[in-house]
């Protein structure tokens, strides 16, 4: 009997090509593999059997990916299957399946290149390419005319479904994310504002060519109609990675503004940001902390496990006793 990944192969036309799959990262809910002939021919395989998507959900990200690759995004392509779809739905042992084919994303992990940058180069080159990268892929969401829709913020963002999600013991972190939730409903959601975001845009979801600096982004999963100031307050949190051995947290967070200063430079050098929203990053900072809370919750749910507080309680401090920009600037 022919196994699931030899169906998707057929599907794909992947005969002779070895999958090798690879290891989930923490929360990780697809089976992605990735697909060799020799190193000019590779790509990325993702088999999805979620209860919580559905076929809509996965042509709407593939079709958004296509959309961007084919307007000079520098994105990871999907490619069409046999029968020219960008999603085949396979039934396998009572439950449907989804698969899609991705191009093999130039270059490499950074934290595979134990977080150097490419030699010779600064590292603001590579901030900079970042913000760019980000800059291209929402300029291009501003004039998408998407004929499935992903989910919108509030879709999942909200007390009904955060109450039944966080136990009752965490009453004042409920309480200081409810009060957030109404502060995001008061925010713009004009096209300029509003749209199509990648909501995981971080060092683990782009390669970097290390001979030039491209940067070349891949994982729309968790793609949602957002504010684009998601996406940058999400750089901001990560960046905090570069800095975190300072200190002194005056200049940790002087650190921190120079970071954002150059990622700012090279998103502008392809769309806008408002100043009013910009403004409201210590905002925007909490949405991303809010989303790592809720992504811990949803794991533990998974796994039939209790929340650990641990993994949360940096982002719950700072929610409840308002501590802005992810405590950075604090002792």
């Amino acid at each position: 009997m022919k196994s699931l990944l030899e169906r998707a192969k057929e599907l794909f036309e992947l005969d002779g090509y070895e999958c090798s799959p690879v290891n989930e990262h923490e929360g990780g809910r697809n089976s992605v593999y990735v697909c060799s002939m020799d190193e000019e021919k590779q790509y990325v395989l993702r088999i999805s059997g979620l209860s919580d998507r559905c076929e809509e959900d996965y042509l709407a990200e593939t079709e958004y990916v296509r959309f961007l690759a084919e307007n000079g995004a520098p994105v990871a392509d999907v490619i069409s299957s046999v029968q020219g779809k960008l999603v085949e739905c396979v039934e396998w042992e009572g439950t449907m399946n989804y698969i899609s084919l991705f191009a093999y994303a130039k270059g490499m992990l950074i934290c595979d290149n134990g977080y150097r940058y490419r030699e010779g180069a600064p590292l603001e080159e590579y901030f900079y390419n970042t913000g760019k990268v980000l800059g291209i892929i929402h300029r291009l969401s501003k004039n998408y005319a998407p004929i499935h829709r992903r989910a919108e913020y509030f879709d999942k963002y909200n007390m009904e479904y955060i109450n039944k999600l966080i136990p009752d013991t965490y009453g004042e972190l409920k309480a200081a994310i409810s009060k957030r939730l109404e502060a995001f409903k008061a925010l713009p959601m004009d096209a300029e504002a509003y749209g199509l975001v990648h909501f995981d845009f971080s060092d683990g979801n782009y390669h970097i060519d290390m001979s030039n600096g491209d940067i070349t982004t891949f994982d729309f999963d968790n793609c949602m109609n957002c504010w684009y100031m998601f996406d940058l307050a999400n750089l901001w949190t990560h960046g905090e990675g570069w800095f975190r051995f300072e200190q002194d947290p005056a200049k940790r967070m002087e650190y921190m503004k120079g970071y954002f200063k150059v990622i700012l430079e090279g998103y502008r050098s392809e769309t806008d940001v408002a100043e009013e929203l910009l403004e409201q990053l210590p905002l925007f900072i909490d949405m991303v902390l809010i989303e790592n809370i809720v992504d811990e919750c949803e794991c533990a749910l998974r796994e039939g496990e209790e929340v650990d507080y641990e993994d949360i309680e940096d982002a719950a401090e700072c929610l409840i006793e308002n501590i802005p920009y992810a405590g950075i600037g604090e002792e």
